[in-house]
């Protein structure tokens, strides 16, 4: 059974916008937390690709990472991830084969096939209806990793990516990624922040289907997982609470920037919409350090997870820092102080 002295612990951040700030400050935070927690000893750092959404301002991921890249040292910087369905693969290629060649050793290319934003936002990012009915996933990956090989006989080629070629993850929250990452040997990265009654059986369907490859001899997998930390778990659950009504929000198709804890705490939610962010966020971990340790260490018990990606979302970006720095206090291997 895997325990957090045993895991690797990791990063995903969205950029997140609160309410009274800008996309500006969002992504000088984000360089900030970077910095933070590379100093803090976790292992790689992630943004995600979403579109149209007040509150979220990676939307320009390739470009992000390499900010981030260029802000850091030690930690690993990737993609959680590229929604390959909304690029062209050679676009992809080159994009990635540029960071990897800036950066050795410290690009990670996640991959996911859903749009990362509404049908209407799909639309203006594909171009076509016919790019948005596209079922041809299996077939654009294929497409991406070639162009990282030589091919003298390729008419196309995507010049900065052979040689330069980073790690391949697929994304997931639902069984199709979890058999193909299997099927094709790769490490397989699972939303569990967003999918948590998923978790398990994707868990146990990726390593079924898991056959050996170049890249893997055995599965790997990594879990997403939203935490909040907090001194007490008062405070945390104060924290985490703007959470849920931007779920609301984004329920009702008005997205909206991140709200204060205020505004969560005045909203007046009906029984049902309680019960519906009760259910979004059943996989959330939140709390003082010891139940946020109790949490995460049931995760990896239910999952065998090798690795978990946490993500925050709170308001205050002193407090996303504190959160961060208590959840490595628990991890004295997965993620320990490396500098002063």
């Amino acid at each position: 059974m895997s325990s957090l002295s045993d895991v690797r612990l990791s990063v995903l951040d969205l950029s997140p916008i609160p309410s009274g700030s800008d996309a500006s400050a969002a992504l000088r935070n984000t360089l900030d937390l970077a910095r933070h927690t590379e100093r803090l000893g976790y292992h790689r750092f992630w943004v995600a690709e979403h579109h149209n959404m007040p509150g979220i301002a990676s939307s320009a991921t390739a470009v992000l990472i390499g900010h981030v890249a260029d802000a850091t040292e030690k930690i690993r910087v990737g993609s959680g991830g590229i929604m390959l369905p909304n690029h062209a693969p050679l676009i992809v290629a080159e994009q990635f084969g540029m960071l990897e060649a800036f950066h050795p050793g410290r690009i990670d290319l996640g991959i996911g096939r859903a749009p990362g934003t509404d049908q209407r936002t799909a639309l203006a990012v594909r171009g076509s209806m016919a790019a948005l009915r596209a079922d041809d996933f299996p077939q654009q990956l294929t497409e991406l990793m070639n162009y990282f090989e030589p091919d003298d006989d390729r008419a196309v080629n995507a010049i900065p990516a052979v040689g330069h070629k980073p790690p391949f993850w697929l994304l997931g929250s639902s069984g199709f990624s979890a058999q193909l990452a299997g099927a094709l040997g790769l490490p397989f990265a699972f939303a569990h922040h967003f999918s948590a009654r998923n978790t398990v059986p994707a868990a146990r369907l990726y390593r079924e289907s898991f056959r050996p490859s170049e890249t893997l001899s055995e599965p790997y997998l990594m879990l997403g997982v939203a935490v909040v930390a907090a001194e007490t778990d008062e405070r945390a659950q104060w924290l985490a609470a703007p959470s849920g009504l931007s779920f609301l929000s984004l329920r009702r198709n008005r997205p909206i920037p991140l709200p204060t804890p205020e505004e969560a705490a005045e909203y007046p939610y009906t029984e049902l919409e309680r019960a519906a962010i009760a259910e979004r966020l059943s996989g959330t971990i939140v709390g003082a350090p010891e139940t946020v340790r109790k949490g995460m260490e049931k995760l990896l018990s239910d999952t065998g997870a090798d690795e978990l990606m946490v993500t925050t979302m709170v308001h205050g970006h002193a407090d996303r820092l504190r959160s961060y720095d208590l959840v490595a206090e628990l991890a004295p291997s997965g993620a320990s102080p490396t500098l002063p």
